[in-house]
């Protein structure tokens, strides 16, 4: 059974609304859960707000990460866990220790590219008792037009990790569905091009 990381080393990358996204299209076809790893708890925030009783379920699993995965693992064809905007925090070492894929978005920015060089060791760390960890970097809030978005997989061509080919663009849809409680799942034809994305990102990484 997949256990699915999002994992960041800064703040504002879009890690939750991926996270809360990817987690709703996956339950559309399999039994799916979300773990809220990150102390300011952005995923309960938002499973609070949720306008669906149907909405995927979501587990504080700050405090101890790994007994949260044991439980559910019966249970659940799949577990994305989100975790805190920072490879150094506990959390995150914890989970990185135990899941099957890490998917590290990272924004057309400079400094998203920098932070991310402290993942790709933390990743080298945890595959040393957990090889069987995949790690892929995930383009997010692409804006095609601009040319820092154009260079981006150029840059990230530097980096020891994979990108994944699909790319996940900015869109009103994906901001204003997780204001709202909701994914873009919920949101008709205007959230249709990134649902789509986001199957085509779970195509690629997961085979699902």
């Amino acid at each position: 059974m997949p256990i699915v990381a999002l994992v960041g080393n800064k703040g504002g990358t879009g890690k939750t609304t991926l996270c809360v996204n990817l987690a709703a299209v996956l339950s559309g076809s399999a039994s799916t859960i979300i773990l809220d790893a990150d102390p300011q708890g952005s995923s309960l925030q938002w499973r609070e707000m949720a306008a669906s009783a149907g909405a995927v379920a979501v587990v504080n699993a700050v405090d101890d990460v790994a007994s949260a995965v044991r439980s559910l693992l019966r249970d659940h064809e799949y577990l994305v866990i989100d975790c805190p905007p920072s490879v150094f925090a506990v959390q995150t070492a914890r989970v990185l220790a135990m899941c099957d894929v890490a998917l590290i978005p990272v924004q057309p920015s400079p400094l998203d590219i920098w932070a991310t060089v402290h993942i790709e060791d933390k990743v080298e760390e945890a595959r040393r008792t957990n090889p069987r960890l995949r790690a892929v970097l995930v383009i997010n809030q692409l804006e095609p037009r601009t040319r820092l978005s154009r260079l981006m997989r150029e840059a990230l061509a530097e980096l020891r990790l994979p990108v994944a080919e699909t790319a996940i663009r900015r869109r009103v849809a994906y901001r204003s569905s997780v204001l709202d409680g909701r994914t873009v799942m919920d949101a008709g034809r205007r959230g249709s091009a990134a649902a789509e994305e986001i199957s085509q990102l779970i195509e690629e990484v997961l085979g699902a």
